[in-house]
């Protein structure tokens, strides 16, 4: 089971998606079904809504980066521990925590629906706790393919 913590910190999220918390909750028991390492473990992350400022400074603070960027994803687990964790069954695992910038989504929606590219922004961010990384081109072909598997889930 995968479930997660939607935090609000901006209203105008309200504009796009009326109630974040039931939409992703949707979202993650479609998900759910199909996605094994769903099935089998009870896992929980932290989503935080916001917008330009909140993530600049968070960037700024965590990634000494003094610009804006459409989404962070802070792992609470390291990849091995996270795994050896997955592998032990263990009753409740905490992924980590996203921020995901509205102002982001809005500007990249201009080119598809704000659904489709808020989906694709949460599952990237999903991803990366999950341990996935986009360094190599290996690492980047296994983390699409992981992707895509979820968006094609939640379809």
């Amino acid at each position: 089971m995968i479930k997660a913590d939607v935090l609000v910190n901006n209203k105008d999220w309200k504009k796009y998606i009326r109630n974040p918390n039931t939409y992703l909750k949707n979202r993650l028991k479609k998900a759910e079904k199909k996605i094994s390492i769903f099935k089998k473990n009870k896992l929980n992350f932290t989503l935080l809504l916001s917008g330009n400022n909140e993530v600049k400074k968070l960037n700024k603070k965590f990634r000494k980066k003094n610009k804006t960027t459409d989404i962070l994803s802070f792992p609470f687990h390291e990849k091995k521990i996270l795994h050896k964790l997955i592998n032990n069954n263990n009753t409740n695992i905490y992924l980590g925590d996203i921020i995901i910038n509205l102002n982001k989504i809005i500007k990249e929606s201009q080119k598809q629906n704000f659904s489709i590219v808020f989906d694709k922004i949460w599952i990237h961010g999903l991803t990366h706790l999950l341990g996935h990384r986009h360094k190599s081109n290996q690492d980047f072909s296994i983390m699409h393919k992981f992707e895509s598997k979820i968006i094609k889930s939640i379809q």
